[in-house]
């Protein structure tokens, strides 16, 4: 009882050694006195502070709470968080990354032929080809269109835009 009673102010090897026990001997104890039915008071207010962090902070995964209790003073791994986050049904649910749709291939419209597969290229300015892409910054998206002499395979132009409505 002496180590489970001052586990903030001693560490378990530290106690273990005082008092002429081994660590197992110890951890063992603690398990069959949980699984008998004694709730742990560590546990129970850990339950607590998970508790009110994640109505503080809504989104928060085990990982950010692990980190805000550790700023909060309390020394907890964070496979115990997510088991103790689960077991109160408490893990957020992620949320989809955005990305932006740059084509719709699911229409009923007339899909024209590629009449330049069987074509030789010679020279230059004989055939163009053009693309559209998105680049993902920090806070936005900004779409990037160019382009392209097939034969030099140089950009004849570059044009790119920022979105400013998202749907």
């Amino acid at each position: 009882m002496y180590i489970h009673d001052n586990q903030n102010d001693l560490s378990v090897h530290n106690a273990c050694e005082c008092l002429d026990l081994s660590r197992s001997g110890y951890y063992n104890w603690k398990r069959q006195s949980i699984s008998a039915g004694e709730i742990d008071p560590f546990e129970m207010g850990l339950k607590d502070e998970i508790q009110r962090i994640v109505l503080d902070f809504l989104g928060y995964g085990y990982r950010r709470v692990t980190k805000e209790l550790h700023r909060r003073v309390y020394l907890v791994n964070s496979k115990r968080v997510r088991r103790l986050m689960a077991e109160d049904n408490l893990l957020c649910m992620r949320k989809r990354k955005f990305i932006p749709v740059t084509t719709d291939s699911n229409h009923g419209l007339r899909v024209y032929p590629n009449l330049v597969k069987n074509i030789k290229i010679t020279g230059l300015n004989q055939l163009w080809v053009a693309d559209i892409t998105y680049v993902h910054l920090l806070q936005d998206f900004i779409y990037l269109a160019v382009i392209i002499d097939v034969f030099s395979r140089k950009c004849i132009v570059g044009i790119w835009t920022e979105i400013l409505i998202r749907s």
